[in-house]
């Protein structure tokens, strides 16, 4: 994709299967950098390659960023009868607490399959995957879409499913950056409040995004860490962006901020696109697809920076496809009904 600063530092959702007249209008006129999908947006393979085309043809760039929440497990928008079942992060994680090489190749296979199903339908950027630690006593929000408990595995079996899907074409988002897991409200719904020391934050939470900080992209956590920054949340915080994500995490990829929608973040959603933005975040992301709103975070979140065009190019330049060797399904599914098998 050659970004430059005229686009939109924005990436909206839309309303149903097809485009409405406003919506194209509305599109055409904002050019956002990209687009997301929800289950509303999918019935059939052949109807969402229309809708993807649609609108890649509003903002007139082929490559435009498509995104997708396909995680595995229950946070899938691709579901049957089209599509697989992918696995669950967690299910992985706790094979490879038994066997380590067979999670990691198993992982790498699921993150292959994954960009493979993506790419067929024109979508280049998966939102995956969730790096956030699991913690007893936490929200059940991330709960089995982590990896697990220990950052070690979370990192490695993190860098193996980015390695996996960018090899099929799309670029991996990390989230929630700098981490979601102590969180012990769901963040859709109203503010986590995480108050456990920076040190042990640094040892923890933080330490798979620092493992993972040369990745191309990464999603906010609408959570705020006292120890931190006791008045904002990471995605409009610039302590937290400043400090941690940019400096002890040392990420310098395309940072988008988690949907401006959710119950955590306070003003009106022009207010919240401003924050965002003057806090550091590349692009502001808006799923809802409600027209008004999308309408108020276009004028308030301004043109995408040379800085952060830099980043999409450099990104996009990550992406190394390879022909896929055909056996991925079979081995993966060898693999997590725990019978050992390697290539070659």
């Amino acid at each position: 994709m050659a970004a430059d600063s005229k686009h939109r530092a924005a990436i909206f959702g839309c309303a149903g299967l097809t485009l409405s007249a406003n919506e194209r209008c509305f599109f055409e006129d904002a050019d956002p950098l990209g687009f997301i999908l929800f289950a509303r947006n999918i019935e059939s393979p052949d109807q969402v390659r229309n809708l993807v085309a649609e609108l890649r043809g509003c903002v007139g760039r082929a490559d435009a960023f498509i995104l997708i929440d396909q995680e595995g497990g229950r946070v899938a928008r691709l579901s049957p009868p089209h599509w697989r079942v992918a696995p669950a992060a967690g299910r992985i994680g706790e094979l490879y607490v038994v066997d380590p090489t067979a999670a990691l190749e198993a992982t790498r296979l699921n993150g292959r399959l994954l960009a493979d199903e993506l790419l067929a339908l024109g979508i280049n950027v998966d939102c995956a995957p969730v790096l956030d630690l699991r913690f007893s006593g936490a929200h059940e929000i991330i709960g089995d879409r982590a990896f697990g408990a220990d950052a070690v595995i979370a990192g490695t079996l993190g860098r193996a499913l980015c390695e996996g899907l960018l090899a099929g074409g799309v670029l991996p988002i990390i989230k929630h950056i700098p981490g979601h897991g102590r969180a012990a409200q769901d963040s859709h719904k109203a503010l986590p409040v995480v108050d456990t020391t920076r040190v042990c934050l640094e040892e923890t939470d933080f330490a798979p995004f620092r493992a993972l900080s040369d990745m191309p992209a990464a999603m906010t956590a609408h959570v705020v860490y006292e120890a931190i920054d006791a008045d904002a949340p990471a995605t409009t915080s610039p302590t937290v962006i400043s400090e941690i994500i940019r400096g002890f995490i040392g990420f310098d990829g395309l940072l988008i901020s988690d949907d401006l929608s959710m119950s955590a973040l306070s003003g009106d959603l022009g207010t919240r696109a401003q924050a965002a933005r003057e806090s550091g975040c590349d692009v502001v992301l808006h799923c809802n697809g409600e027209f008004d709103e999308m309408k108020a975070v276009a004028d308030a979140c301004g043109a995408l920076s040379d800085t952060a065009a830099a980043r999409v190019s450099r990104a996009m330049n990550m992406l190394e496809y390879t022909e896929p060797d055909g056996d991925e399904a079979d081995r993966l599914a060898l693999l997590m009904s725990g019978k050992r098998t390697h290539a070659g």
